[in-house]
């Protein structure tokens, strides 16, 4: 293949793709760049392995530092096992490829994308999905694209296109959309309580800029000579017409049981009976030559076409109506020594959330290709076997599992207050106990209402719920509050998570080739409903948070104090600092903007730390008194410390309302007394007065006489 670069301008920047001078040996590979950004992604396929029955589909996302010009800060200086961020990435761009691949499809195919360059200003990550749809494109594997992404953001009331990583950290909407040029395939965005209709119009914003990125892919493959495949449906299952005939209404009856459990053994009941009736005596074949491969394909076909056909005539599989709400049951303060607890139940889905206050050093630092960040809030989500009634192996946390826990922990973030409001740091554990869809959803439920029982002073309370469909042709149906088998069976997981005033967090899944405007508009509203009745219920269990945290959490003060004074604080090799943690028995963390974080494991130790930290950094002011300790004696006076490390010097004739031949006829070394500040010059030198605060307490006493 020759080499081959399409670009255009895209956001006022050159986006440009090539192909055909890298990678010649992959299926396909092209280098994308936006600005002075750039993606590598090769896309590869391989036979499939016997016995597949599901499109292996993987893909991974890597960011080396050395794109931007950095070295990992640690010992280890050669990358790992990929971090958070790329496994997030390499679910982005996962999601919206996976349903262009035609049923039946069961080949290898690997994506790989590597960051190259990293300017700086453009984030790679949207890059990604339209660097990996070009690959294929340009591949000749059977892909119903091209798709494309965009980041959307918004400072004020405007929609910014490819918004650059600075103007990210003031945009109040962090969207992504991937999507063809006729529909949406994906969408995963957070903000600060964006209305559903501004949320709406985002989206589509976004969608008609992806359009231009698809029609550079299609010139891309036009230029490089490309002949895309042709896509046929595979052929119906032999078996299915047969199954269908004698299994349709049995299987309806077995798929109303109420239970998911309950449900789940009918059908595994149906389904050995009527293996027993096809391949009797422990055949693998029916007279017919059919195998029981087709018939496991097929029987799960007619599951499906079950469960569809039942909500496309307007009954649910648990007799629910489409916008109806499972059951609901919450609880807080459900475990004792913990921070905050809550146990949120709906249906058959369950989430035990904890949360655990700490300090600024319990930060969850991370290293990345914009320099390294400090979380003070996580949201970590386990799902456990025994969840869905399955032994496994546990081991460390999956991609799901850590997908799940940060959609919930975005959803919940806007709410969370400023450090300087709270200055906790704050965990919060989702423990999901019970599963039977949307379990991540959940978690945000759960997760708001831990914190208000660990009294986190939230802006916000937040719910979250999602949405199913199931359409036909122009015929669609919404459902509320899906379940396990409605999201398997149905063809969108659409998961919408907010408070009363608008959303935070938004992920939309598809198992079809997009969605229109009209749906996505409809699924908003009707999530709101349910949203709404979602708050009105969590808010009957507790209706705003407590008044203080916890009495086994950490007790936090913040203070500030002049930057120019930080050293005067931690003092000579940190003797100073040492002395008043010692001391108060509290540990002290000092920023570089001068605030100070005092936590203790009680209230008079943060106290008593907090004290000693403002006298010794406060600025001294004329006029006002203080009690000091004399520290030296001269001829001509006595110095007084009047704070940790500050000393004044008081004249002997400001020593007494009298005469005074020497200071030591009135102090000595270690005397407390009081003295007003005179004046402080420039060289920040205090003059300190004895007299000043004897005579103000005769006059008082005069004053006081007078009266009587």
């Amino acid at each position: 293949m020759k080499k081959v670069t399409v670009e255009a301008e895209f956001a006022g920047q050159k986006f440009s793709i090539t192909t055909g001078e890298m990678a010649k040996q992959a299926s396909g590979a092209v280098l994308l760049q936006f600005g002075e950004t750039s993606v590598f992604c090769a896309s590869q396929s391989g036979p499939s392995r016997p016995g597949t029955d599901f499109f292996p589909l993987t893909v991974d996302y890597r960011e080396r530092l050395a794109a931007a010009g950095r070295f990992a800060g640690g010992y280890l200086k050669r990358e790992g096992r990929p971090t958070t961020r790329e496994i997030l990435t390499s679910r982005l761009t996962d999601r919206p490829i996976r349903p262009l691949f035609p049923k039946g499809f069961v080949d290898e195919v690997q994506i790989m994308s590597n960051v190259m360059s990293c300017d700086g200003v453009n984030d790679p990550d949207v890059l990604s999905i339209t660097a990996a749809s070009a690959a294929l494109m340009v591949s000749g594997l059977p892909f119903r694209g091209p798709i494309a992404a965009v980041r959307v953001g918004m400072e004020g009331e405007t929609l910014v296109l490819m918004p650059t990583v600075e103007q990210m950290k003031t945009s109040k909407l962090d969207l992504v959309v991937a999507g063809s040029r006729d529909a949406v395939l994906m969408i995963e965005g957070f903000g600060q309580q964006i209305p559903e209709k501004e949320m709406g119009d985002a989206i589509m914003f976004a969608h008609r800029h992806i359009q231009s990125l698809c029609q550079l892919q299609l010139k891309l493959v036009a230029e490089a000579g490309i002949e895309l495949p042709v896509i046929t449906e595979p052929a119906e299952n032999p078996f299915y017409a047969t199954l269908k005939a004698d299994a349709y209404a049995a299987l309806t009856e077995a798929k109303t049981a109420p239970k998911k459990q309950e449900r789940a053994e009918r059908v595994k009941a149906l389904k050995k009976s009527l293996v027993e009736k096809y391949f009797p005596n422990e055949t693998d074949t029916t007279a017919e030559g059919l195998t029981k491969a087709q018939f496991a394909n097929a029987f799960h076909d007619l599951e499906e076409r079950v469960v569809r056909d039942q909500i496309l005539a307007g009954r649910r599989i648990d007799g629910r109506a489409t916008t109806d709400l499972r059951a609901i049951s919450t609880a807080v303060g459900t475990l004792p020594r913990v921070h905050g607890s809550a146990l949120f139940t709906r249906g058959e889905t369950q989430s035990l959330a904890t949360v655990t206050l700490g300090t600024t050093r319990d930060q969850q630092k991370s290293d990345g290709l914009f320099g390294e960040e400090a979380s003070r809030f996580m949201l970590h989500y386990y799902f456990p076997p025994f969840s869905v009634g399955e032994c496994k192996p546990v081991r460390g946390p999956g991609r799901r599992e850590i997908g799940h826990g940060c959609l919930a922990e975005r959803s919940v973030a806007p709410v969370i207050p400023a450090s300087e409001k709270f200055p906790y740091t704050i965990r919060v554990i989702s423990d999901i106990l019970e599963s039977n869809g949307s379990s991540s959803m959940a978690s945000v439920c759960s997760a708001t209402l831990s914190l208000m029982d660990a009294g986190v002073p939230i802006v916000q309370p937040v719910a979250g719920i999602s949405i199913g469909l199931v359409s036909e042709g122009d015929k669609y149906t919404l459902l509320t509050d899906i379940m396990g088998d409605e999201d398997h069976f149905g063809d969108m997981d659409f998961k919408v998570a907010g408070t009363g005033r608008g959303v935070t967090g938004i992920q939309l899944d598809l198992k079809i080739a997009g969605i229109s405007e009209a749906i996505i508009r409809d699924t908003l509203e009707q999530a709101l409903k349910a949203r709404k009745e979602l708050l009105r219920q969590m808010l009957t269990t507790i209706r705003r948070p407590r008044n203080d945290v916890s009495a086994t959490a950490p007790k936090l003060v913040q203070t500030s104090i002049n930057p120019e004074k930080i050293g005067l604080l931690i003092g000579p090799g940190g003797k100073t600092i040492r002395a008043i943690q010692e001391e108060s028995g509290a540990l002290i963390d000092i920023a570089e903007d001068g605030t100070v974080t005092i936590s203790a494991a009680n209230s008079q130790s943060a106290e008593a730390a907090l004290a000693r930290v403002e006298a010794l950094c406060e600025e001294i002011q004329p006029g006002r008194v203080y009690t000091g300790k004399v520290t030296s004696i001269k001829d001509f006076g006595a110095f007084i410390e009047i704070a940790p490390g500050k000393d004044g010097m008081c004249h002997v004739s400001e020593l007494s309302d009298g005469f005074v031949k020497h200071p030591s006829e009135v102090v000595k070394v270690g005397d407390v007394i009081e003295v007003k500040v005179i004046s402080v010059d420039d060289q920040n030198r205090v003059r300190l007065s004895r007299k000043a605060v004897l005579l103000g307490k005769k006059a008082d006493a005069e004053i006081g006489r007078a009266h009587v």
